[in-house]
C-alpha cells in the first residue's frame, strides 16, 4: 500500500518521494522509497558516468510488471534546477531532454517512477558528437552470460588496437556493454562505422561465438553485436542503472580482472551500494582519457572496399545513405 510523502535529503536539495511504499519490483519488495534511496547512495559514481548528457527516462508506474513508457521530454513539474538541452532526432525535430548534473536529479526521476536511465553518449553542450563509443554484446538463444564474458576481452584487445581503452559492464541482464572513451569529433554516422568496424573484426577473430548479422534468423547461437546501438538517439541502460527485471538487477561497472567471477544477478539495487563503498568505482577513470576513431575508421574503409558495406538501420530510422533494404534475407529470396 502507499503510504504519505517522504523528503530525502540528497545533497543541499531536499526531494519529496509520493507513495513512498508503492512496490516497483513485486519479487523482491523493492519499494519506490528504496529505489530513491539506492540513487543517493550510489549518487557520485552514478552522476560521474550518466552526468552532463541528454537522459530518456523509462517510467513504470505501476511497477516492473507492469506498463512502461519512455519519457524523452521533460515530464509536468520538472524543478527549476533540473537542467534541460535540445538534442535533434532523426527525423530532425529538436525538443528539450533532461539532464542530470547532480543525484538529486536522479532522485526526482525516481519520484516520476523512472526504474531505467537511458544517457545519450554524447555531452549536453554537443549532442551531435559522441565521446563514447558503445559496444554491446547481447547472447542470442543458445548464449548466455558467459559468452558475453569470453568474448569482451578479446574486444577489449580489438580496441586497444585500434587505439581506445575500453570499460565494461553488465547489461544488468544476460549482456554485457562495453565503452571506450573517445574525442567528440565525429558523428553519429562515423561512430557508427566505428563500432561496425570493431564488431566486424572481432567476430573474425571469434567466428563461431560472435556475429554482426542485423537479421535475427543469420545470428544463430552466437552472441550480437549490437551496432545499431551506436545510431543516433540509440541508447542502453546507463552505468549503476536500475533494470526491470525481477531481481532489481543493476548495470554495474566492472574492472577486467573480476570479469571471469563476474554474476549480473549479484548486482542489485540492495547490493551495489555497499560494493561501491567497498571497492570503489571500477569506471572512476572512464573521463580521464580519450582516444580517437580514426584506425577504426581505416578499418571500416578497409572493409567498404572488400565489399562489406553499410548495414541496414533501425527499422524506424529514416533511410540511411548507402543502406541495404530493410528486407529480411528469407522473404528477399521467397520474391526472387
Amino acid at each position: 500500500m502507499a503510504s504519505d510523502a517522504v523528503t530525502l535529503t540528497v545533497g543541499t536539495r531536499e526531494v519529496r518521494i509520493s507513495s513512498p511504499g508503492r512496490v516497483l519490483w513485486p519479487e523482491v519488495g523493492i519499494t519506490k522509497l528504496e529505489l530513491a534511496e539506492y540513487l543517493a547512495a550510489v549518487g557520485d559514481a552514478f552522476v560521474a558516468a550518466n552526468g552532463d548528457r541528454p537522459v530518456a527516462l523509462q517510467r513504470f508506474p505501476d511497477g516492473v510488471d507492469g506498463e512502461q513508457f519512455f519519457s524523452k521530454n521533460p515530464p509536468r513539474g520538472v524543478p527549476e534546477w533540473v537542467r534541460t538541452t535540445v538534442v535533434t532526432f532523426p527525423s530532425k525535430r529538436t525538443h528539450p531532454m533532461l539532464v542530470i548534473d547532480e543525484a538529486a536529479a536522479a532522485v526526482w526521476m525516481a519520484q516520476m517512477n523512472t526504474v531505467v536511465f537511458h544517457p545519450w553518449p554524447s555531452r549536453a553542450s554537443d549532442s551531435d558528437h559522441p565521446d563514447q563509443l558503445r559496444i554491446d554484446l547481447d547472447p542470442q538463444p543458445g548464449r548466455g552470460y558467459r559468452d558475453a564474458v569470453a568474448a569482451a576481452p578479446v574486444l577489449r584487445e580489438v580496441l586497444r588496437e585500434a587505439g581506445l581503452e575500453a570499460f565494461v559492464k553488465t547489461s544488468g541482464n544476460r549482456g554485457l556493454h562495453v565503452f571506450a572513451p573517445i574525442e567528440p569529433t565525429h558523428d553519429y554516422i562515423d561512430v557508427r562505422h566505428a563500432v561496425i568496424a570493431a564488431a566486424r573484426e572481432l567476430e573474425r577473430r571469434m567466428p563461431d561465438q560472435v556475429t554482426t548479422a542485423w537479421w535475427k534468423e543469420e545470428r544463430g547461437e552466437r552472441v550480437f553485436v549490437d551496432f545499431n546501438q551506436a545510431a543516433r538517439d540509440r541508447t542502453i541502460a546507463g552505468a549503476y542503472s536500475p533494470r526491470p527485471l525481477a531481481a532489481a538487477t543493476v548495470s554495474c561497472p566492472l574492472a577486467w580482472d573480476e570479469l571471469d567471477e563476474s554474476d549480473p544477478e549479484r548486482y542489485t539495487v540492495r547490493t551495489v551500494p555497499d560494493r561501491l563503498r567497498a571497492i570503489g568505482d571500477p569506471w572512476a577513470g572512464l573521463n580521464d582519457t580519450r582516444g580517437d576513431i580514426d584506425v577504426l575508421l581505416e578499418w571500416w574503409d578497409r572493409d567498404v572496399a572488400a565489399g562489406q558495406g553499410e548495414m541496414p538501420y533501425p527499422p524506424d530510422y529514416p533511410k540511411m545513405p548507402g543502406e541495404p533494404m530493410r528486407v529480411q534475407p528469407s522473404r528477399a529470396r521467397n520474391k526472387d
